[in-house]
C-alpha cells in the first residue's frame, strides 16, 4: 500500500567537452562521478557545473585521435586511489585523476567487449573478443580463462531419478497433450539485440551470470559462474529472451526480458536457469526495447531503461521506469519520460550502493540527474465518520483505491481503481477535512487529474470498481468522478537539464489551490510554487493552472506536509530545519517554525515521513527517520519506530519490537510520550503485539480500526484497545448504549463498562439502554457479565489519566444488586412479559440469589389464566432458571418456599426420580403446618427456622427440640424463643452450661447455671474457674451454714495457694475460716511482709514474729544473695566471651582483607561478593534449619526457637546467644529491685542492719557493673546496624562494600533485630536506704 515519492532531484551539467558519453561511475567522492568518452575521462563535481578533473586517453596514444575509441568497461578502485578503464582495443588501464598518470596493466589482443568488477572489488571479469571469458584478482592476475559458449549444463546439472515417464506426469492446464508436444526452435534474438555480452554479480560477489547470443541457434543463453570462472548452471532455451541481464542483490532471481507472441515480459531466472516468474510490460509488442535493467541495492526497486522502437525522421523516447513488488504483484511505480531530444538521451544509470533509494541517469549532453525517492503511504486526511479512509497505490496509469471504512481489500485488489491517460507518479489527497476522499494525480506528462465526489450523476467511464463491483451486487460504495484535468507548465523549462520529475511534494490545499516543490537555480535550492486554478474556458479539454507566487527556499525541502485540522503547512529542508509557510495571507510568506518557547526547531536527522498535531496545547511536527528515530520537534523521544500515524486526539506508532503502541495526545506531554515508549506496560491498555514487520497503512477516523500491512505485502486490521475504549467513552457519553454494545460484545470489551464508566448516568438512563438493546438476550449477556469490581480503576482505567468515573450514588449498596434493582424496576414498567427472562436473570444475579421470588414469578406465570402470544410460558421460564442456576438447588429453595405445586413443577425439571420425591412429598401434606416446616427446613439444613416452628408445635415436641438445638450447638437461637421463667428455658439453660464445661468454659457455664437458677453446679463451676467470691455467692444462695462455708473456704485456699495466689488464701483463712496463723504463713509465703505484720499486730499473735516472720525475712535475703551473686557470675562470663568472639570475627576479616593486592584486582570482586555470599550462606543455614523443624510439634517448635542462638563455643551466633543471654541477665536483675527494697526495709526495721548493708551492696555492685558494660556490650555501631542493616532491600553491591570496609560486617545478620538494642534501666525507682550507706 505504498508509494514512491520523490524526495528531491539534482543535475550536474559539463561545459561542453569531446565527444559523447559512453559509459559512467561513481566516485569514491560523494556526489561525483566519473564519465567516459572515446576521447578520455572526466569527474564531474557535486558542486557546480564545471568538469573538477580529466585524464585524456588519445595523449597517451590508448584511444585514436578520430574519436572512434570506445571504452567497454569503467570502475573507480578508491583502495588504489585511482579509476580502472577498459578499452575496447583491449587495453587495461590505471588513471590517477589527481596526477594525470596513466598506467597500463594488461592489454588483450583480439579486443575486450565487457569489464565487470565483483561487488567487493576482489575480482574481475574481462569478455575477449575471442568469445572467451578471464577472471582476474585486483591486482590483475589471471586466474582461469574459459570459452563463454559451453556444451555441458554445469555443476548444477539436474538429476534424473527416473520417477516416472514424462507422459504420466501432471500438465496442469495444458493437458496430456503437453508430453506429445515437440520441443519447439527457439527464435534467435531480436535484429536490435547489439550481441554485446551482459555481465551481473549476485551481491555476495559468490556467482556471476553472462548472458551471451548462443552462435548455433542465435538466441541468448544465460549461464552462471563462480568465483572461480567453473560453470554452475546454463539457462533453459528461452525464446526471445533479450540483452537486458540483472541479479537482483538478495540473491533469489536473476532478471532479464523476453519478447512474446502477444507481449513484452519482464523474465526471472533462478541460479539453477530455470524460470520462476515474470510481469508484463504496459506495451505493445514491437513499440518498444529494454536497453537495461537495473535492481536498487536493497533488492526492492527494479528499474528498466526503455526506448521506442519505430521512430522515423526523430531520435526515439526514452523512459524510465521503476517496478517494486508487494503480494506477489509488480506495480509500476514511477515513470520517467525523457522525450526525444538528441542531448536528453540516456547513455546509462547506476542506482547508489549506500543509499538504496538514489538513481543515477547519464544523458548524451554531457549531464547527469539523480533522484532521491523514499516510501510512503498515500490516504486521506479527514478526522470525522464521513472519512471514508481513502488510500491510494500507484500503478502505472492506474491509481488503486481502497475504502478502509467499508472494507479491508488486500492489495493488489482494491475497491475502486481510477484509469489515466499516462502513467501516474504522484497522488495528493484534499487536506479540506469536508473533501477528505477528493484526489488529485500528477502523471508523466506533467497533468494534474482532479477527482472529487459528489455532484456528478453520470458515472465516470475512468472509474471501475475492483474487487468490490460486479457479480450482481450492490455496492454502497460511493465512487468520484473526474472533475478537471489541469496542465502544469512550471518548472518544464526545455532549455535547461530536462528533469522529467522536476515537481515534487504536490499538496492540495483546503482552499483547491495546490502547491509543488521544484528545482531552484542552484543546486541546494528549491522553490515552493502555489498554484490556483485559472476559471474554465468552455469547450477546452484542459484547464490551466494559475502560479499565484513562487517563493525561493534556502535549502532543499526534503518534506512538505499540511495539517487538516489547523490549515498549517510545514517544510522539512536536508539541514533538519522547519520552516512553517503562511499560505492564507495576503502575501505567503516563509518563517521558521518555533515551539512555544519561542525556539527555531530544526530535525537532528533528516526525517522521511512528517506530520503536523497537537500535543496538548501546543502544535507540534511529528516527524521519522529511515533509521526509525522518532521526533516530536526537535526531540528525540524513540529510536525503534517503524511507522506512525495520527488520528483525532491520538498517535499510534509501530516499533521494532513488533509492538503498536497508541497514546493520547490531548492532555499528555513530550516526556510522558518519551517514558510510554521506553517502558509501557506489558499489558497497558497503550501496547498491542502485533506481527513482524508490521507497519500502519492507515486508522479509520471516529472508528476502532488500525490498518496494518506486513512485510509481504497482505493487511491485517486490528482493534487497538485505546481506540476501542476511547470511542466506547464517546458513545456512553452520548448515551448511544446499542453502538458501545455491539462493539464491546464483537471486541471481547467486559460489560460491566457500560456502568463503571459513568454510574450516575447509566442508572439515570436504565430504561434508555434497555430501549436501544431491545433485546432480552443482550439484557441477560449483561447481566450475567456483572462484577463488584470498578473497571474503570481495574481493567481500563482511563489513558489520559482523567478518570471519567463518578463516585456511586449508593456507597452502602452492592453494584451488582443495584443494577439488578435499577433494570428490573425499568423492565418492569416498560413491558415485564417480554422481558421476563432478563428480570429473572436480575433476581437470580443479586447477592444473595432471590431465587424465592424468581421461583414465585414462575409459579405465577403458570397460575395466570390469560396467556399472552409473545409471552414467555411457564415452562420456558423455569427451563431458563434452570440453565442458571443448578437444579438441585432450585429443587431445595422450591422446598423452602413450602410451596408444593412449584416443588412438582421443579421436580419434573429435574433428574430426580418421582419414586424419590413425591412419598416424600406426600408425607409432609399430612403433617401439621408448623411440624411440617420443621421437617423441611431440617432437611434443609436450616436449623434456626426449624426450631422456631418446632418451638411452635407445643410441649410435647420439646425433647425432640432439646435433642436438635444439643445435636447442633443452636443453645442461644434456642435460649431466644423461651422466656426466661419457663421450665423450658432452664433445660435448655442446664443443657449449655453441660455443653461448655465439656468446652473447659466454667466461668461462662456458671454464669448460665446462675442465670437460670441452678445454683449447685454454678457453684462447682465457679469453683473449677477460681471465682472464689462468686462461689460464696453461691453458698449463699445455696444457704449453707457457717462450718459448710468455713470448710468450702479451707478447701479453696488450697487450691489459690497451689496457684500462689497466696494474698487471696490469706483473705479466705482470715476472714471465712479464722485461722489467723496460717493466713499469715500464707502471707509470709508470698514476701507480703507488711500485710503478714498488719494481722499480726491485728490479731495479737507476736508471737508469730519469732516463729515465723524473722526467719522468712533472713531466709529470704540469703536466696536474694545467691541470687545476685549467681547473676553476677553469669554475666562477667558471657561479656568475657563475647570479647574473645568478636576478637576472632575481627582478625578473620582482617585476613580477609590482607588478600586485597593491589596485583590482584579481582579479589576485589570476590572481597565484595564473599561478604554478600558469607550473609546469604548465613541466612540459608537458618532456614535450613528453620524448615527441618517446621513440621514438628509446637512443644518442640518452641524449644527450637529458644535454642535458635547457641552458647556452644564455635557456633555460628555465638555472639548473638550471648547479646540474647546478657541482655537476660540484665532484665533479671532490674525486676528484683523492687522486692529487695520492701525486704531491706523489714530487714531495718527488725534490726538486721548487717545483713540488709550486704544485700544493698550487692545489688548495687551489680547494677553498677551492668551500668558500665553495657555500652561496651551494645556497641554504637552495633545499634547503628539495626537502625540501618547493612543487607536488605535498600542495600546495593556499593553499600554492603563500603560497609565491609568499616568492619560492620563483623556485625551478626540476625533474624531479632531487638537483641541488638541494650536493655533499658529504670533509674527513676529510690531503692536504696540511706541509712545504710
Amino acid at each position: 500500500m505504498r508509494n514512491l515519492r520523490l524526495l528531491r532531484t539534482g543535475g550536474r551539467r559539463s561545459a561542453a567537452s569531446l565527444g559523447t558519453p559512453q559509459c559512467f561511475c561513481l566516485s569514491a567522492e560523494r556526489g561525483a562521478v566519473l564519465v567516459g568518452s572515446q576521447y578520455g575521462l572526466l569527474e564531474l563535481g557535486p558542486a557546480g557545473d564545471s568538469v573538477t578533473r580529466e585524464v585524456s586517453l588519445t595523449a597517451e596514444g590508448f584511444m585514436p585521435e578520430d574519436g572512434s575509441g570506445c571504452i567497454v568497461g569503467i570502475e573507480d578502485l578508491p583502495e588504489q586511489e585511482c579509476v580502472c578503464v577498459a578499452t575496447a582495443a583491449g587495453d587495461i588501464l590505471l588513471c590517477n585523476l589527481s596526477t594525470k598518470q596513466v598506467e597500463c596493466v594488461g592489454s588483450v589482443d583480439s579486443g575486450l567487449s565487457t569489464m565487470s568488477w565483483s561487488p567487493d572489488q576482489e575480482l574481475v571479469l574481462l569478455a575477449t573478443g575471442q568469445q572467451t571469458l578471464i577472471m582476474m584478482t585486483r591486482d590483475f592476475e589471471p586466474i582461469t580463462e574459459k570459452q563463454i559458449h559451453q556444451d555441458e549444463f554445469g555443476e548444477g546439472k539436474f538429476v534424473a531419478l527416473g520417477w516416472g515417464k514424462k507422459e504420466t506426469q501432471f500438465h496442469g492446464s495444458e493437458g496430456k497433450q503437453a508430453a506429445h508436444r515437440k520441443q519447439t526452435e527457439v527464435s534467435p534474438t531480436s535484429s536490435w539485440d547489439d550481441g554485446r555480452l551482459r555481465v551481473t554479480w549476485r551481491g555476495d560477489g559468490q556467482f556471476v551470470a553472462v548472458s551471451a547470443v548462443c552462435p548455433e541457434t542465435g538466441a541468448r543463453k544465460v549461464r552462471v559462474w563462480n568465483r572461480e570462472l567453473v560453470l554452475q548452471s546454463t539457462s533453459e532455451p528461452v525464446s526471445g529472451l533479450e540483452q537486458a541481464l540483472s541479479w537482483r542483490p538478495s540473491g533469489n532471481l536473476i532478471a532479464s526480458t523476453q519478447e512474446k507472441n502477444n507481449s513484452y515480459d519482464v523474465v526471472f531466472f533462478e541460479k539453477n536457469g530455470l524460470l520462476h516468474g515474470e510481469f508484463t510490460l504496459p506495451f505493445q509488442k514491437g513499440q518498444v526495447k529494454v536497453n537495461e535493467l537495473l535492481w536498487n541495492a536493497d533488492s526492492t526497486v527494479l528499474a528498466i531503461w526503455l526506448e521506442d522502437l519505430k521512430v522515423e525522421n526523430s531520435n526515439p523516447n526514452s523512459y524510465v521506469q521503476l517496478w517494486t513488488t508487494g503480494n506477489y504483484h509488480w506495480y509500476l511505480k514511477q515513470s520517467l519520460h525523457f522525450g526525444s531530444l538528441e542531448k536528453n538521451q540516456l547513455v546509462s544509470l547506476l542506482w547508489d550502493q549506500e543509499n538504496p533509494y538514489r538513481l543515477y541517469l547519464l544523458c548524451q549532453g554531457w549531464h547527469y540527474l539523480f533522484y532521491d525517492w523514499h516510501w510512503t503511504t498515500d490516504h486521506g486526511m479527514g478526522e470525522n465518520s464521513q472519512h471514508v479512509a481513502n488510500v491510494a497505490v500507484i500503478d502505472g496509469d492506474k491509481v488503486l483505491v481502497t475504502a478502509f471504512r467499508h472494507a479491508v481489500v488486500p492489495p493488489p485488489m482494491c475497491t475502486y481503481e481510477l484509469q489515466l491517460q499516462q502513467a501516474v507518479n504522484q497522488v495528493a489527497f484534499h487536506t479540506d477535512p469536508k473533501h477528505s476522499g477528493d484526489m488529485a494525480v500528477l502523471d508523466a506528462d506533467n497533468k494534474i487529474s482532479v477527482y472529487r465526489y459528489g455532484q456528478s450523476v453520470v458515472n465516470d467511464p475512468t472509474v471501475r470498481f475492483g474487487a468490490v463491483g460486479g457479480s450482481g451486487f450492490k455496492t454502497a460504495v460511493e465512487t468520484p468522478y473526474l472533475d478537471k484535468t489541469y496542465r502544469v507548465d512550471v518548472g518544464s523549462d526545455y532549455n535547461e537539464v530536462m528533469n522529467p520529475l522536476g515537481l515534487r511534494f504536490l499538496t492540495w490545499l483546503p482552499d483547491d489551490s495546490f502547491l509543488v516543490v521544484g528545482q531552484g537555480q542552484h543546486t541546494a535550492q528549491s522553490v515552493l510554487h502555489h498554484l490556483t486554478a485559472v476559471p474554465h474556458v468552455a469547450g477546452a479539454k484542459e484547464g490551466c493552472l494559475n502560479l499565484r507566487m513562487s517563493v525561493p527556499v534556502h535549502g532543499e525541502v526534503i518534506s512538505l506536509c499540511c495539517s487538516p485540522v489547523t490549515k498549517t503547512v510545514a517544510l522539512q529542508l536536508a539541514d533538519g530545519q522547519i520552516l512553517k509557510y503562511l499560505w492564507e495571507a495576503s502575501v505567503p510568506v516563509l518563517q521558521p517554525w518555533q515551539t512555544s518557547s519561542g525556539s527555531a526547531v530544526w530535525f537532528p536527522y533528516p526525517c522521511m515521513q512528517t506530520s503536523i498535531t497537537r500535543i496538548g496545547d501546543e502544535e507540534v511536527i511529528l516527524g521519522l527517520t529511515d533509521r526509525c528515530r522518532f521526533f516530536v520537534n526537535d526531540v528525540e523521544v524513540a529510536s525503534n519506530i517503524t511507522s506512525f500515524a495520527t488520528c483525532n486526539e491520538f498517535l499510534l506508532v509501530t516499533t521494532n519490537s513488533h509492538t503498536c503502541h497508541c497514546f493520547c495526545l490531548k492532555n499528555t506531554s513530550v516526556k510522558a510520550l518519551q517514558a510510554g515508549l521506553s517502558s509501557a506496560a506489558p499489558n497497558s491498555e497503550t501496547l498491542c503485539k502485533v506481527e513482524r514487520g508490521s507497519r500502519i497503512v492507515t486508522v479509520v477516523p471516529q472508528d476502532t480500526k488500525v490498518v496494518l500491512q506486513m512485510p509481504r505485502g497482505n493487511l491485517e486490521t486490528i482493534h487497538h484497545r485505546a481506540l476501542v475504549l476511547a470511542q466506547i467513552r464517546k458513545w456512553l457519553d452520548r448515551l448511544m448504549f446499542k453502538e458501545a454494545f455491539q462493539c464491546m460484545r464483537k471486541l471481547r470489551i467486559n460489560l460491566n463498562l457500560l456502568y463503571d464508566h459513568n454510574p450516575k448516568v447509566f442508572l439515570e438512563n436504565a430504561e434508555t439502554f434497555i430501549k436501544q438493546i431491545d433485546s432480552v438476550n443482550y439484557i441477560n449477556l449483561f447481566f450475567t457479565e456483572l462484577k463488584e469490581e470498578d473497571f474503570t480503576k481495574t481493567m481500563y482505567p482511563s489513558l489520559n489519566g482523567s478518570s471519567n468515573a463518578q463516585p456511586r450514588q449508593h456507597p452502602d449498596q452492592k453494584k451488582i444488586n443495584l443494577i439488578c434493582d435499577v433494570m428490573r424496576v425499568a423492565m418492569e414498567r416498560i413491558d415485564p412479559q417480554k422481558y421476563c427472562l432478563s428480570i429473572l436473570t436480575a433476581h437470580v444475579k443479586k447477592s444473595p440469589p432471590e431465587l424465592e421470588i424468581a421461583l414465585q414469578k414462575v409459579h405465577d406465570l403458570r397460575e395466570s389464566i390469560a396467556q399472552d402470544v409473545k409471552a414467555v410460558s411457564a415452562e420456558e421460564a423455569l427451563k431458563y432458571l434452570l440453565f442458571l442456576v443448578d437444579v438441585n438447588e432450585l429443587y431445595d429453595y422450591s422446598l423452602g418456599t413450602y410451596d408444593f405445586d412449584l416443588v412438582i413443577m421443579v421436580a419434573e425439571k429435574s433428574q430426580k426420580d418421582p419414586k424419590e420425591y413425591l412419598p416424600f412429598l406426600n408425607t409432609l401434606r399430612k403433617m401439621e403446618t408448623n411440624y411440617q416446616r420443621y421437617t423441611i427446613d431440617r432437611h434443609l439444613k436450616r436449623y434456626k427456622k426449624a426450631l422456631g416452628h418446632l418451638s411452635r408445635c407445643g410441649p410435647e415436641h420439646f425433647s425432640e427440640l432439646l435433642n436438635l438445638v444439643k445435636d447442633q450447638n443452636q443453645y442461644c437461637e434456642a435460649l431466644k424463643l423461651y422466656s426466661s421463667s419457663t421450665q423450658e428455658y432452664k433445660d435448655i439453660s442446664d443443657a449449655y452450661g453441660e455443653y461448655l464445661i465439656q468446652k473447659q468454659l466454667h466461668e461462662q457455664a456458671a454464669l448460665i447455671f446462675a442465670r437460670a437458677g441452678i445454683f449447685a453446679k454454678a457453684l462447682d463451676a465457679f469453683q473449677n474457674s477460681g471465682s472464689w467470691q462468686q462461689a460464696l455467692c453461691m453458698a449463699s444462695q445455696l444457704g449453707y451454714t457457717k462450718d459448710k462455708v468455713s470448710s468450702l473456704a479451707q478447701s479453696m485456699a488450697g487450691k489459690l495457694a497451689e496457684q500462689r495466689k497466696h494474698a487471696e488464701a490469706a483473705v479466705l483463712l482470715e476472714q471465712y475460716t479464722q485461722d489467723y496463723e496460717e493466713a499469715v504463713v500464707q502471707l509470709l509465703e508470698g514476701a507480703l511482709w507488711e500485710e503478714a505484720l498488719r494481722l499480726i499486730h491485728k490479731y495479737g499473735r507476736l508471737d508469730i514474729l519469732e516463729t515465723n516472720f524473722r526467719p522468712a525475712i533472713l531466709e529470704a535475703q540469703r536466696s536474694q544473695m545467691i541470687f545476685l551473686d549467681s547473676q553476677k557470675t553469669a554475666f562477667l562470663h558471657h561479656k568475657t566471651r563475647l570479647q574473645v568472639v568478636r576478637e576472632l570475627k575481627e582478625k578473620a576479616c582482617e585476613s580477609l582483607q590482607d588478600y586485597e593486592t593491589p596485583n590482584c584486582p579481582e579479589l576485589d570482586l570476590f572481597s565484595e561478593t564473599s561478604s554478600v555470599v558469607t550473609a546469604s550462606d548465613m541466612n540459608s543455614k537458618y532456614s535450613h534449619s528453620n524448615s527441618r523443624i517446621s513440621a514438628r510439634s509446637s512443644k518442640n517448635r518452641r524449644k527450637a526457637e529458644r535454642k535458635r542462638y547457641s552458647l556452644k563455643e564455635g557456633s555460628l551466633f555465638e555472639d548473638t546467644a550471648l547479646l540474647e543471654v546478657l541482655g537476660e541477665n540484665v532484665r533479671a536483675v532490674e525486676t528484683v529491685k523492687g522486692d529487695i527494697h520492701i525486704l531491706l526495709k523489714q530487714l531495718v526495721l527488725f534490726g538486721y542492719d548487717e545483713q540488709a548493708g550486704a544485700l544493698q551492696q550487692a545489688l548495687e555492685d551489680v547494677l553498677q557493673l551492668i551500668e558500665t558494660s553495657i555500652p561496651e556490650i551494645w556497641t554504637p555501631d552495633l545499634q547503628q546496624s539495626c537502625v540501618n542493616p547493612v543487607l536488605g532491600p535498600n542495600s546495593t553491591a556499593n553499600s554492603i562494600m563500603a560497609a565491609y570496609q568499616q568492619k560492620r560486617m563483623m556485625t551478626p545478620i540476625v533474624q531479632d533485630p531487638e537483641l541488638l538494642i541494650p536493655p533499658k534501666l529504670n533509674k527513676n525507682l529510690q531503692w536504696k536506704l540511706h541509712l545504710l550507706q
